[in-house]
């Protein structure tokens, strides 16, 4: 893969552009690793490695028993109600479709509701962490890969981490990457300004990285993998982070001591809490997570044993391990089913444990955290992509050699998409069968409607009880979270008491129906528009913590608001009990731009803050390294640097160009004659231009990507005059 050198090599211009020759950026040494594209569909077992700790593969079967034996119990027993609640008179065609769909959904929660349980005990029992070594042995690098992103957060989220691991005495096991994939011209110019602002800041002794690729071939699973290539094997082990990730020092050190005492792991996963969130709407997503977040990921431990799975940050991986295991090919096909995998992580840890290594979490590690989206806007164009990703999933489903956890793992991810349909068609069957029972009279011995033969009416009483186990199952992990809070000192403590604990699930669960059937239609949308093949591309992800317009919130829900409008006029029609039965549903659809709105604003999430509502134990004592990273944000986000004009960067900072140019690659002389269309057209505006001015405002973004690629062009630009200086040259004349 083409990509620019990560720091200058041997240039003096570069060295001396720093006001201390010692501070020149130190240039890491390639230690290449092969990483073929793996055969998803052809594994020989026989090269499967053999453990070197067989006692440490212990399969956990008795939590296995009790989630899927669980799951199973319930669902049998949930289908059985249902069915006997539409035996009343005879099963139509109807009742039989909406048998099985309440089927496949019941199985999901109920299968969630089991693992709970097993999570819920866990956590209860407490059982002791085991002991790892206070020393490590060998060299992990620590990458950050980034896509058009702030570049004051993330350089400031990256040197605290850095500056908390160096606290643990153990630093210099450490390498740190920035791996770039922007696209953005300017924030390009500001990742390298903040890159020699954070060198100067740690000194000369610091090994800070900075690669930016020119194609960002496979997205973040191709930036990881040419890091991988390039200079993954002078690490015995990566910790792979997010742009918005905070991870404390001892976390890091436990996670490189654990996989240092356990030779045959591959991935180990933390759980990331989710911080530093103000609107209403990542403020519920934050309080979720962390109130109810520990049972479920506890459960999923406990279950999964060591054939765990991968989130794509915040885990610490095997670098030699990933680079002979984890190549991803590409799907035959176009996008959205064809092409690269989107949701790379799942795929690349079935890949390491088909080899024979472990992948597991640690979900009571903690000092690991993450952000969320804002608002429900950003989250539906995030879940977009892994809505894409997942379905992706359904062509390495059958793949050869995977455990039967990897492909459960699958099924979990692109049944959480399509439960959205489900229940959809869920919900219009239903009103269908009571259309049909309040407009049409049952006719018999008719062949004109021998599609439903009999009159179609239900078994009200057991219809309640079996309403009532499914919310109760829907709801427990709630509740069991809950109790565990209140169990904790610490977590009832830090959120404000066993009162503001209740009070806070109480909004949290009332805020979340609303939500869900909102969300059930976005979701709905994104997998009708994968299955007839939109593809979902990959925009950068909002970061901030500000509010959405409200034009925005309008357009995006208006369809939502008029399909809720039209189900209560349609059930009013057909029966008020309709209504009352579809009434969570329709309130959600019909207050969609509302709650929207509403939920994205930073003063109302401020407010409930205030209040006590919806507060977590990491707002309460905020955790140093989350204190230190928005101090350090805060003094370091000039947002006229972040956004600045990148050729204007370039033209008004002489050092910056110098250090600029020794980054970029060394190309191969271009023949006479072949230039591309792109950089012609820059050429022509640059030479035509008479100021830096004129050069700003002709270039777009595209072509100020051309010129800041380009050496030539660079200095065409570097040697235009601005405006004053070029009236001051025309009076001296």
């Amino acid at each position: 893969m083409d990509s620019l050198t990560i720091a200058p090599v041997d240039s003096a211009n570069a060295a001396t552009a720093f006001k201390d020759p010692a501070e020149a950026p130190p240039t890491p040494v390639e230690n290449r690793l092969s990483m073929p594209a793996q055969n998803l569909f052809k594994f020989d077992r026989k090269q499967l490695r053999k453990p070197l700790a067989p006692d440490l593969w212990q399969t956990p079967w008795l939590a296995r028993l009790v989630t899927f034996g669980g799951g199973l119990a319930l669902t049998v027993y949930g289908g059985w109600q249902m069915y006997k609640v539409i035996d009343v008179g005879g099963v139509t065609a109807l009742k039989w479709a909406l048998l099985a769909l309440f089927v496949l959904n019941f199985s999901w929660i109920a299968l969630s509701f089991a693992a709970s349980v097993v999570g819920f005990v866990a956590l209860l029992s407490k059982r002791p962490a085991p002991r790892l070594p206070e020393t490590l042995r060998e060299k992990t690098a620590v990458v950050m890969p980034i896509y058009n992103e702030s570049p004051s957060r993330v350089f400031a989220a990256l040197q605290t981490i850095f500056e908390d691991v160096q606290a643990t005495g153990l630093g210099s096991h450490f390498d740190w990457f920035f791996l770039s994939d922007t696209t953005n011209p300017d924030v390009w110019i500001a990742e390298e300004r903040a890159f020699i602002a954070i060198r100067r800041r740690l000194g000369p002794n610091a090994r800070v990285f900075y690669r930016r690729r020119e194609k960002n071939v496979g997205r973040k699973a191709g930036n990881i993998e040419d890091f991988v290539s390039r200079w993954g094997g002078s690490y015995a082990h990566m910790v792979v982070l997010d742009a918005d990730s905070l991870m404390t020092g001892p976390t890091i050190v436990k996670l490189a001591a654990a996989m240092e005492a356990d030779p045959d792991s591959g991935i180990i996963q933390t759980l990331p809490l989710i911080i530093n969130r103000n609107t209403l709407f990542a403020r519920v997503q934050q309080f979720a997570a962390r109130i109810y977040g520990p049972v479920i990921a506890t459960g999923l431990a406990c279950w999964m044993g060591r054939d765990g799975n991968y989130w794509g940050h915040n885990a610490i991986i095997r670098t030699e391990a990933f680079a002979r295991h984890c190549g991803l090919p590409d799907l035959r096909g176009r996008p959205p089913w064809g092409g690269h995998i989107l949701s790379h992580d799942f795929v690349e840890a079935a890949l390491i444990r088909r080899a024979g290594y472990s992948v597991y979490m640690l979900p009571t590690l903690g000092g690991s955290y993450e952000e969320s989206p804002p608002s429900l806007i950003d989250l539906s164009i995030r879940d977009r992509r892994w809505c894409q990703g997942n379905l992706q999933h359904s062509r390495v489903l059958v793949a050869s050699g995977l455990s039967w956890a990897s492909r459960q793992h699958f099924l979990t991810g692109i049944f959480g998409y399509l439960t959205s349909p489900l229940w959809l068609m869920q919900l219009l069957i239903g009103i269908v069968i009571v259309f049909q029972a309040s407009y049409f009279k049952p006719e018999y011995f008719t062949g004109e409607f021998a599609l439903f033969p009999t009159f179609p009416r239900f078994d009200a009483q057991r219809s309640l009880e079996l309403f009532a186990l499914t919310m109760g199952i829907l709801l427990a992990p709630k509740f069991f979270g809950l109790l565990v809070a209140i169990y904790e000192p610490e977590t009832r403590k830090g959120s404000g008491g066993v009162i503001m604990l209740l009070i806070s699930t109480l909004f949290e669960i009332i805020l979340s129906a609303l939500l869900a059937p909102i969300m059930m239609l976005i979701q709905t949308g994104h997998v009708v528009h994968i299955v007839f093949g939109f593809d979902t591309g990959w925009d950068p992800q909002r970061r901030d913590d500000g509010s959405v317009p409200l034009m925005d919130i309008v357009r995006r829900h208006r369809s939502h608001v008029a399909l809720g409008a039209l189900s209560l006029f349609a059930g009013l029609m057909i029966s008020p009990s309709l209504v009352a039965w579809m009434s969570p549903t329709i309130a959600g659809l019909i207050l969609a731009i509302p709650i929207s709105w509403l939920t994205s604003q930073r003063w109302l999430g401020l407010v409930f803050r205030r209040a006590g509502v919806l507060v977590t134990p990491e707002e309460t004592t905020t955790p140093p390294i989350a204190k230190r990273g928005k101090a350090l944000s805060k003094a370091l986000g000039r947002s006229d640097e972040d956004e600045m004009n990148g050729v204007a960067a370039i033209h008004a900072d002489p050092e910056l160009r110098v250090l600029h140019e020794a980054w970029l690659p060394n190309r191969k002389p271009r023949q006479r004659g072949v230039i591309t269309a792109d950089r012609a057209v820059a050429e022509a505006k640059i030479a035509d231009a008479e100021t830096i001015e004129d050069v700003l405002q002709w270039l777009n973004r595209g072509e100020r990507l051309v010129a800041l690629s380009d050496r030539a062009l660079i200095g065409m630009i570097a040697r235009l005059p601005n405006k004053a200086e070029k009236q001051e040259a025309r009076a001296a004349e």
